[in-house]
């Protein structure tokens, strides 16, 4: 696993339940600013996609974009199942 695989993961694990990110605002919190779509095909490989939380990572547009667990529509519907369990999770 490269740094960078470790880093994007890392920034994966760090948003919260309930809440999405963008691929931009990965590549950021990696240092690397431009490098969105790397972030994109490190997640696309992710091996653990349940336990690190690739699906709560979408476009800046706002569209869901792909998930190779079960593609967009189980991603989307993912993202919105931790949203409402987040609702009765006290931090």
């Amino acid at each position: 696993m490269t740094d960078f695989t470790k880093k994007v993961y890392k920034a994966t694990l760090s948003i919260p339940l309930g809440q999405v990110r963008t691929y931009k605002w990965v590549a950021r919190k990696c240092n690397k600013p431009k490098a969105f779509r790397a972030v994109g095909q490190v997640l696309k490989r992710n091996p653990y996609p349940l336990i690190i939380p690739c699906h709560r990572v979408i476009k800046s547009s706002g569209r869901i974009g792909g998930y190779s667990a079960g593609g967009p529509a189980a991603k989307k519907k993912l993202i919105e199942l931790e949203r409402q369990i987040a609702k009765f999770v006290i931090y």
